[in-house]
């Protein structure tokens, strides 16, 4: 059927998702999800909106989970706008606002989404080169550009870049939009939330996928200026009026009112992340500062892609990236303790 493909479909390279295994019996390290469940509030929550009233659209406007949002992060509702993912809420983004004559910028290794939203919404694009350790450097993006975008912490690296660091992009950055991705902040970072009020070009992204542990649930959001939002609300009315279901808008609005889990959860994560970091350093390994809920490993020894098959073999998935400058890391996501302990136990018996 490819015969009836527009021109725009056969250029497409799809984004490629982390593996899925069907067996339950593997420990599953490879796609950076909580290894600790939702909290016990939104499942009580959901089971309660289980009702005749699934039958009703949802509310389109999501108004009660902007509302959970705003009050959390001591905005206004006209400030946020939500989506399903953050991935539906990133495709928005650039279609609302990277078309434009410069190119966008966003760096050589990141989340590899980037580069295809930009082939289907041909967009121009550069690419800007990490540093020799692997970080973000301010500096390299002072140049034309039709709109910036990076994820901080970056992925797949976990490196943070500071907020002062943001700040600086942003006063020498204030004509085109500048979007922080933030699926990974609350392991270790400040949100650049706290600068909207002061940037209008600046929109930051972020997903209930990992530190809220709702991935399966799809719920991803955006916060700027209320003219950005409202760009993005013209777009997703134009695509979808009802991009989040009843069940998630319940969900989320649970999901933040209980913040004593969601604290007690991602301390477990930092904890269990740098306890990780210790007894891969001892088996030799080189591992890239994290404030993400993974990390980004080489073995000076060991080649990346036989070990990830070496783990594989005995029960453990980990990701494996063949591309150039990162094809001898791996990028390990932070389990519970019994899957960090059993991965380590395979990693002595493979270095």
């Amino acid at each position: 059927m490819s015969r009836f493909w527009s021109a725009v479909v056969h250029g497409l390279k799809p984004y490629i998702p982390g593996e899925q295994p069907k067996m339950t019996s593997l420990i599953k390290l490879n796609t950076n999800e909580n290894p600790y469940g939702p909290s016990p509030k939104v499942l009580d929550a959901i089971r309660l909106a289980t009702s005749d009233t699934l039958r009703l659209y949802p509310d389109p406007n999501a108004t009660a989970l902007k509302q959970s949002i705003a009050d959390y992060h001591q905005i206004t509702t006209e400030q946020v706008f939500v989506g399903n993912g953050s991935d539906e809420v990133l495709a928005h983004i650039f279609h609302a606002f990277f078309q434009h004559e410069s190119p966008l910028l966003f760096p050589d290794i990141t989340y590899s989404f980037y580069p295809v939203y930009c082939q289907l919404y041909q967009i121009e694009y550069q690419t800007i080169p990490l540093t020799n350790q692997l970080e973000i450097k301010v500096e390299d993006y002072l140049r034309d550009n039709g709109g910036i975008i990076f994820p901080n912490p970056n992925a797949p690296t976990g490196r943070l870049l500071d907020l002062t660091e943001i700040e600086t992009l942003l006063q020498k950055n204030s004509e085109t939009v500048v979007v922080i991705d933030e699926a990974y902040i609350d392991f270790g970072g400040d949100t650049a939330i706290v600068l909207v009020d002061k940037y209008p070009n600046l929109l930051v992204t972020q997903t209930l996928s990992k530190s809220r542990s709702l991935a399966g649930l799809r719920i991803g959001f955006a916060v700027g200026h209320p003219d950005l939002i409202a760009g993005l609300i013209r777009v997703k009315d134009s695509f979808n009026s009802y991009p989040l279901d009843s069940l998630a808008i319940t969900a989320g609005v649970s999901a933040f009112e209980d913040q004593a889990y969601f604290t007690q959860t991602c301390q477990k994560v930092i904890s269990s992340r740098e306890w990780v970091i210790s007894e891969l350093n001892a088996l030799g390994f080189n591992v890239l500062p994290s404030s993400a809920n993974f990390v980004f490993v080489t073995h000076p020894e060991n080649d990346a892609a036989l070990l990830s098959a070496g783990l594989r073999k005995q029960g453990v998935i980990v990701r494996h990236f063949n591309k150039d400058r990162i094809d001898q890391y791996l990028r390990i996501t932070v389990g519970t303790s019994e899957e960090n302990q059993q991965l380590l136990a395979i990693m002595d018996t493979l270095v």
